[in-house]
């Protein structure tokens, strides 16, 4: 459906391979029951190992069409439109958080801002 199910900050240095093990760790911690990861181009390689080594996921990787025009690709556009959704967010627009902590809540707190908006 979208919604995020777990958040990370970590500084602009960290490589995003390296980061989403603290990302997968947090959700097993949550979720252990998932069965399937959906990721970007930009994770392949020792992660998707890892990942099935630690937790007995399975990654699957959307690439992007080498065909150069506009092609919906599957499960990437449920990522698209929550990143969408989260940019809705003034708060989200600019960078005002010191501590990736308070990143974290305030992208919570639009995701629930959002669930609460689609309950009512």
């Amino acid at each position: 459906m979208g919604f995020i199910l777990t958040v990370v900050v970590h500084s602009a240095g960290i490589q995003d391979r390296v980061g989403a093990r603290a990302v997968l760790i947090r959700l097993f911690g949550l979720i252990p029951s998932i069965q399937k990861i959906f990721a970007d181009g930009g994770y392949t390689g020792k992660l998707i190992d890892w990942t099935a080594a630690m937790f007995a996921w399975t990654i699957e990787i959307v690439k992007r069409s080498d065909a150069g025009k506009f092609i919906v690709l599957p499960k990437r556009w449920i990522v698209e439109r929550t990143f969408a959704w989260l940019a809705l967010s003034r708060r989200l627009n600019r960078d005002h958080e010191i501590i990736p902590q308070q990143s974290e809540a305030m992208i919570q707190l639009a995701m629930i801002h959002l669930l609460l908006k689609r309950l009512s």
